[in-house]
């Protein structure tokens, strides 16, 4: 297939030294984490030819014969939502959000933008709303997605739903930045030169501790207050008749006064696909089940489909409970039916891992017990489950991604290529699901 063959391309050319650009992203609560350079073809060299004995032994460490999604019971609500998103991919009608939820890997924002990319590339029209985003790098070495810029005043402080105590309440995106007693602001600009992302509605999830304070918008050389407030749900509205790419959001705190941001909603009017990427460097299962607004966030964003990528953190540390990790997450799919009765569930299992030792690394034996978990998450939730593990390689396979250059030596994470791969691989076996006769590959 093309699909292969590209592929293969590209790891045989990092065989023969391409460098990659490296995602320093963290397993820990350490936030000291550089961003991933934005690329779009990094990933499928299309110019290389191959010795077809290289190519097959190169091959031999991506399993494409595992590389489909897996059907569990009672899958009439995914079923459903692919033949609206066949009909929206053929008649360019219709809408449909996607939301992807994990810890590192999608804040690093590099795999989850790939598969954006490409299921924008398959809508071919001008693209839906960008979605939720939330401006990480305002808080000290906080890395953040590359396919949009934020820039602050002044360094705001953190919340993680992965710290013990936090000081304010989080919702769905398990994260927060705050400001207190001095005036602040954040900038953001769109940084996909592919897609052209505007909004013409751009809601502030948010809230106030102390005298109650209005966020101005900034867009071109005009100054907005909110078009209409809703403090019951932290929510601030901001209306336009004009698209809006980029624009500056102040914070007129005084003393005694904070605001908190939970994250920014950008909307417009245009069908098509909207892809959120949620993710918290660190996070459990159990990190976004402590988030009290997660349900209300939820409903504003009413998700079509959620792709987990949560398990990593869960599964790393010693004495890994199986059986509570799967009751954790099906509390957490009872939380976005809450929001959407008909919302439909892909679960990725776990990536290879491997633990940091006195004399180097050694793997992580329950990469096998997470699958198993992920298929019977499948069955109990009429979803689906992408198997990453076996994908990869299974048991120890993260040293030879780490060898080809996919993998850094943390044996945890993956360098931009290896999650530009990751993503057409998702992408590929997505795809098919739709159209199941396509070859075709990214």
């Amino acid at each position: 297939m093309e699909r292969r063959g590209k592929i293969i391309s590209f790891l045989l050319f990092l065989c023969f030294g391409c460098a990659s650009a490296f995602a320093q992203v963290d397993l820990t609560p350490s936030d000291s984490i550089p961003t991933i350079p934005l690329t779009t073809d990094t990933l499928v060299v299309d110019t290389l030819s191959t010795d077809s004995t290289d190519a097959e032994s190169d091959e031999t460490y991506i399993h494409f014969d595992e590389d489909t999604l897996y059907w569990g019971s009672r899958t009439g609500n995914v079923q459903n939502l692919f033949t609206r998103l066949d009909q929206l991919l053929t008649t360019k009608q219709g809408d449909l959000h996607i939301v992807q939820i994990g810890g590192s890997h999608i804040q690093a924002g590099t795999m989850s933008h790939r598969i954006r990319k490409h299921l924008l590339d398959e809508y071919g029209a001008s693209p839906a709303s960008r979605g939720m985003i939330f401006p990480y790098s305002t808080a000290a070495n906080c890395n953040n997605p590359h396919d949009y810029r934020v820039s602050k005043d002044k360094t705001f402080n953190l919340i993680r739903n992965v710290y013990q105590n936090y000081t304010f309440p989080l919702g769905a995106s398990g994260i927060a930045v705050w400001n207190a007693n001095e005036m602040n602001s954040i900038t953001i600009k769109m940084n996909d030169s592919e897609h052209d992302f505007t909004a013409d509605t751009i809601i502030l999830l948010g809230s106030t501790r102390g005298w109650p304070i209005d966020p101005i918008l900034k867009e071109d050389t005009i100054y907005h207050f909110p078009d209409h407030e809703d403090t019951v749900n932290g929510r601030y509205y901001f209306f336009f008749d004009h698209p809006v790419r980029d624009f500056t959001l102040y914070f007129p705190c005084s003393q005694g006064d904070t605001f908190i941001v939970n994250g920014i909603l950008l909307k417009n009017s245009l069908p098509g696909i909207t892809y959120t990427s949620i993710g918290v460097n660190g996070a459990q299962v159990t990190s976004y089940l402590r988030c009290q607004n997660f349900v209300r966030d939820m409903k504003l964003l009413q998700p079509d489909l959620v792709i987990f990528n949560i398990g990593v953190n869960d599964a790393y540390g010693a004495g890994f409970d199986s059986i509570g990790f799967k009751n954790n997450y099906l509390k957490l799919v009872q939380k976005i039916r809450e929001a959407n009765p008909n919302c439909s569930f892909i679960f990725f299992s776990n990536n290879d891992t491997w633990k940091r030792a006195r004399k180097g690394y050694y793997v992580n034996p329950t990469g096998p017990e997470v699958k198993d978990v992920m298929f019977r998450l499948a069955d109990l939730t009429g979803g689906a489950v992408w198997d990453q593990f076996s994908i990869m390689g299974g048991l120890k396979s993260m040293e030879t991604w780490r060898r080809k250059g996919l993998a850094q030596k943390d044996h945890v994470h993956f360098t931009a290529a290896g999650y530009n791969l990751i993503g057409d691989l998702f992408y590929d076996a997505f795809i098919r699901e739709i159209r199941p006769n396509t070859n075709d590959a990214r």
